[in-house]
């Protein structure tokens, strides 16, 4: 695989940022639970793959460093502000979908 072009770089890092926004601004009510549940990943994910990258360029940002960097506040108020109880089944589901997506890493 080639390096990817300056541009490429750019184009890639707008796009995160537009997912970052779309996640945080236009649908906060989108639960965490229910997107790992569905697509394997969340926004805890994201935060994970954002310190995970700075430290393969040897910059140490802690999970909640990197979480409140991601969330824009820290988990406390995302909390406290976005997130709903989830149903039994959901939490159920959850833990299957974390042991594929997280837990194997």
């Amino acid at each position: 695989m080639t390096s990817p072009t300056q541009t490429e770089i750019e184009l890639q890092a707008a796009a995160f940022r537009r997912l970052q926004k779309h996640l945080m601004q236009d649908r906060p009510d989108v639960q965490n639970i229910d997107m790992m549940n569905l697509t394997g990943f969340c926004r805890n994910c994201l935060s994970r793959w954002y310190a995970e990258a700075a430290a393969e360029r040897g910059i140490e940002i802690g999970k909640e460093e990197a979480r409140e960097l991601f969330y824009g506040m820290t988990m406390a108020e995302w909390k406290a502000n976005h997130q709903t109880d989830a149903k039994p089944e959901t939490e159920e589901a959850f833990k299957d979908a974390f042991a594929q997506n997280v837990g194997k890493e």
